[in-house]
């Protein structure tokens, strides 16, 4: 059972789908890949408007997306927080989600925190860099000042 009441909220299915297709870092085009042939990048698209969205449809997003049909069904902005600090991690794709022929444990998994984490190194090794750089051209415009 769970902890959020959706009774008297309007659920928007396609939209969630979005969503978390979207925080699962997932192109369209992948999306579509997976779902099978007669699936196009503009199918999906469509597929993310639709209010409600038919139960078989759910369901193989669901699995593709590795989540339970219910958090396509039930999220709403209060839950969509949980979920994503609770239900799952984010898998870094390059093309299919399932039915890639790649080996599953090449996939590398990245938490969200630990994804933040990456990007402020990132961050301070770039804004060092620049300082380098920076006290390097005022060497050389002191240089070129003394040579003057």
């Amino acid at each position: 059972m769970s902890h959020f009441d959706t009774t008297d909220k309007k659920i928007h299915q396609g939209r969630n789908i979005k969503r978390f297709r979207e925080m699962l870092g997932i192109k369209q085009e992948a999306l579509a890949c997976d779902l099978g042939e007669e699936w196009t990048q503009k199918r999906v698209s469509l597929l993310e408007q639709k209010e409600t969205i038919d139960t078989d449809i759910l369901a193989q997003v669901a699995s593709i997306f590795k989540i339970p049909v219910e958090a396509i069904e039930n999220l709403d902005d209060d839950m969509a927080i949980h979920i994503i600090t609770n239900t799952f991690n984010i898998e870094k794709n390059d093309g299919c989600v399932a039915g890639s022929n790649r080996d599953l444990n090449s996939m590398s998994t990245v938490s969200p925190i630990e994804e933040i984490r990456q990007l402020h190194q990132e961050k301070i090794v770039l804004y060092e860099r620049m300082l380098k750089e920076k006290d390097e051209m005022i060497a050389r415009l002191e240089l070129l000042c003394k040579e003057k």
